[in-house]
């Protein structure tokens, strides 16, 4: 076979048509004419290599004879057109071009990681890497006391170095294993101790939250003079995160800023979520700023740290600033930013704006899952927008947009807060035909706290027979439903059964049950039988709160220990229930006809802050607001203002221009009843008060009307005497 022939050819172009060729091959050759005379026009040379193979073939003869004394051109005329082509296909340059960075020149390079993370290098095959790797298996299975492990690490199968320590360090699964061989071979002294081995172990005990290892390595590294990398101080304060040290991740951060080493995206992130739990709202915008100063790009995770600490301040303005961030950068917000955002526009009472947001979610092609939809209809739920709520969830059937439990039962408590019976009638049987969302003990909750807000007794009966049929647990708050269900209609039997089905099924009673009990107690009426089969029940679940009961209904027990005894069992309780407490039992004090003994509970329970907003001053108008009161608790707390305000008529003091007591427009469940029966006790004081026209659950008087009242009672009381 021939051999190939190369050769370099200069090419030289001008102006005119005539063109030049030159040879330079691997056999030297002899220029006729070395110095060619100067063109006078611009010329331009190029040059590319020719390769040709001469074939075994005879080759064709030319054409005509060639003429010795003609030039090179004319001679490689020939073999030009025989090998090559006339037409070249460049191919594509497969090197994408790299990224161009901006370095100052007038400042020195500083000593930074790259903000990528570095990368695992790929081991290089060797005939060792197999039994490494059956070695580290060995240490897997081994035990995990000193002894076990140490026979196991003598069969080490060669001579240690460092590409086998790697791999035997990425394949140590258990976290105490991983830290006893880095602690063998820093004893072993066979190879040098590098930072990547340190970074590996620490990896593997942050997954197992022994930041105190974590930390007794870093201070080993330093004591051994091995320099902490961006990726060291990152999972340090990663760690410590996890294990909600966050003082420890401040401290550890605070030194990684001092060794002059940058924050790499992960380490920002991770810092800021710390500053913001621990609430240092400030310094969370200063290390923010300042990371931006320095050219680094924060991530979704960053906003959605940021939304989350604006949206626990709730602090609208920080959650636009994010906002508006992102959209600076050019950052698009993913599912979990937006989840962020939206919850964080709840807590703020923003739901206009929690509204634009989700549409513009969906307008960028961000599909909902199911934390965004339970987002949205809690805020529509607290602001009370019940259709947008219900209009959502249509939205949620025809695009098929993901529902679970927690959204059924979000939307079913949002109903009951609104008193939406049908809807939540439908979104319960829309559960019940659902392959996946079958309704469960929250769910049948919920309907129960329905049925029980409307008095629906026989709805809420059979739900509670449904219920035991299919074998769902009732929890304490659907047997605290039930409860005051059926003793707002006096189906105490009922009520028996209930509690002592509830009881048998492991429910544990709560202050909450405790205070539904006692809720039913105030509405018995006197009757013998039905106070003592709830108080059966009361004793079941809270002996002591009988106990008090039976003391303040003793006309005989003096006020002191009323006050102490009460002071104990409002402190045994939890602060939810307490103000509630204290109603029921100055109701029962009232029905009861102890009017001086539900007197003294009112007293205790302001003196003890029960009721803080119960009176309001201004210099135009003094208030009497028992919109969270008791029927008897709100009568007993007018007979008391009426009665100081005698006393100040009496003694000819300032008065304002204005009086209003403030009952409400019966929306609360406490204030149910409420106008109607304190509009009649107004009747029977005789008392100046009239409803307002302007505001529902409103009662006005003047100083005047009000000072006449009392110079009319007090002359009739002297005529009478």
């Amino acid at each position: 076979m021939a051999a190939p022939l190369s050769s370099i050819t200069d090419i030289f172009f001008a102006d005119t048509k005539r063109t030049r060729f030159t040879t330079n091959t691997n056999t030297p050759t002899t220029n006729p004419n070395p110095n060619p005379p100067n063109l006078k026009r611009k010329t331009h040379r190029k040059k590319f290599t020719i390769h040709c193979t001469a074939s075994k073939s005879t080759p064709e003869a030319p054409s005509t004879p060639t003429n010795k004394n003609s030039s090179l051109s004319e001679q490689l005329t020939p073999l030009a057109n025989k090998t090559l082509s006339t037409s070249f296909a460049i191919e594509p340059n497969v090197l994408s071009k790299p990224k161009s960075t901006w370095v100052n020149p007038t400042k020195p390079k500083r000593s930074v990681l790259s903000h990528q993370r570095q990368k695992r290098v790929p081991y290089a095959y060797t005939p060792q890497l197999r039994d490494f790797k059956l070695f580290a298996q060995k240490i897997n299975e081994c035990g995990t006391s000193e002894d076990e492990f140490s026979h196991a690490v003598k069969e080490i199968p060669h001579t240690l170095s460092r590409e086998n320590a790697l791999l035997v360090l990425n394949s140590l699964k258990p976290w105490p294993k991983t830290y006893m061989f880095l602690n063998w071979m820093r004893n072993q002294n066979l190879i040098p101790m590098e930072t990547i081995f340190y970074n590996i172990t620490m990896k593997s005990l942050r997954f197992g939250r022994q930041f105190q290892l974590i930390e007794e390595l870093a201070h080993q590294m330093l004591d051994d003079g091995i320099e902490l990398d961006n990726i060291t101080y990152s999972t340090i304060i990663s760690s410590a995160k996890k294990c909600n040290l966050y003082n420890k991740a401040v401290y550890w951060f605070e030194r990684m800023y001092k060794t002059g080493l940058m924050p790499d995206e992960v380490t920002y992130s991770a810092i800021l979520d710390v500053y913001a739990k621990l609430g240092k709202v400030q310094e969370v915008i200063n290390l923010y700023e300042r990371g931006r100063a320095t050219g680094w790009n924060p991530d979704p995770i960053t906003f959605s740290v940021l939304g989350k600490m604006f949206g626990e301040a709730g602090d609208y303005d920080g959650i636009r600033y994010v906002l508006q961030e992102m959209k600076s950068i050019g950052v698009q917000p993913n599912l979990v930013v937006y989840n962020t955002l939206l919850e964080a526009m709840g807590k703020a009472g923003k739901p206009g704006f929690a509204r634009s947001l989700f549409e513009e979610m969906i307008e960028s092609g961000v599909e909902p899952n199911e934390k965004t939809l339970t987002a949205v209809i809690k805020i529509y739920g607290k602001a009370r927008w019940s259709r947008d709520a219900l209009e959502l969830w249509e939205r949620m059937k025809e695009n098929g947009w993901p529902m679970d439990f927690i959204l059924y039962n979000t939307l079913l408590n949002m109903c009951a807060d609104v008193g939406l019976v049908e809807e939540a009638e439908t979104l319960f049987e829309d559960m019940k035909q659902s392959e996946h969302t079958k309704p469960d003990s929250y769910s049948y909750t919920a309907m129960l706290n329905i049925y029980g807000s409307e008095g629906d007794v026989d709805s809420a009966m059979e739900l509670f027979e449904e219920m035991s049929g299919l074998g769902i647990q009732l929890n304490v708050m659907g047997c605290t439903c039930l409860i005051q269900c059926l003793g707002k209609a006096m189906e105490f039997d009922d009520l028996v059964r209930v509690f002592d089905v509830a009881i048998e099924r492991g429910v544990k009673p709560d202050d909450r049950l405790c205070g539904s009990l006692l809720s039913v107690l105030s509405l018995s009426q006197g009757s013998k039988d039905d106070e003592e089969k709830v108080l059966s029940c009361l004793r079941k679940a809270n002996p002591k709160l009988v106990a008090f009961i039976q003391l303040i209904v003793d006309e005989k027990t003096e006020f002191e220990a009323v006050k102490e005894e009460f002071k104990v069992t409002m402190s045994n309780a939890s602060v939810e229930v307490r103000r509630p407490f204290c109603n029921c039992l100055i109701d029962i004090c009232r029905n009861k006809d102890l009017q001086e003994r539900a007197h003294e509970l009112l007293y205790l329970g302001t003196l003890f802050g029960l009721y803080p907003g119960l009176h309001n001053k201004t210099n135009s108008e003094w208030c009497l607001d028992v919109r969270s009161l008791s029927v008897g608790a709100a009568l007993t707390a007018l007979e008391e203002w009426m009665w100081t305000l005698t006393k100040i008529i009496q003694r000819e003091e300032a008065l304002p221009e204005f009086f209003l007591a403030q009952t409400g427009s019966g929306v609360h469940k406490f204030a149910q009843g409420l106008n109607i029966s304190f509009a009649s006790h107004l009747e029977k004081l005789a008392a100046p008060f009239s409803p307002s026209e302007e505001k529902a659950g409103c009662f006005i008087a003047t100083r005047e009307d009000l000072i006449d009242w009392v110079r009319s009672k007090f002359s009739s009381a002297v005529v009478a005497t």
